[in-house]
């Protein structure tokens, strides 16, 4: 069980997980070990989220989604599976906790009658300021 908060806890039977060669340098054990972990979930269909969830977490990581509904989360940080594993799982529940909690509606608002004025008298000054500056002209 994944368990990410009280309300999100992905059942094992929901994920998937496959192994595949890691890219980049280690030698010889590179060539011979599948140490890469991918992670693949099917978050469309899934009974363990809750609606206003799953849609927050479709919009945000869309691009990530295949067109079956899965997402795959890989890992090769690690040299060994099992960390690789723990890791892919960690990014799922990092992914999941982003989205699980709705943002907070923005309440627009107007700046105070003294802040326009505070505004105001700052400008003011600025100009008088660079007026000072400027040669004096003789007409």
């Amino acid at each position: 069980m994944l368990t990410v908060n009280s309300r999100i806890r992905i059942p094992e039977s929901e994920l998937e997980t496959t192994f595949a060669r890691s890219s980049g340098p280690g030698g010889q054990n590179v060539n011979k070990v599948n140490s890469k972990a991918m992670l693949r979930w099917r978050a469309r269909t899934s009974e363990a989220l809750p609606d206003d969830v799953r849609e927050r977490f479709l919009a945000r990581y869309r691009s990530r989604i295949t067109t079956d509904g899965d997402i795959i989360v890989s890992s090769q940080r690690y040299r060994d599976q099992a960390r690789n594993v723990d890791d892919a799982r960690k990014k799922l529940c990092a992914m999941l906790a982003s989205v699980a909690v709705p943002p907070k509606k923005r309440k627009p608002t107007k700046p105070s009658r003294a802040a326009k004025q505070r505004r105001l008298e700052s400008k003011q000054a600025q100009a008088r300021k660079k007026q000072l500056r400027r040669p004096v002209r003789d007409d």
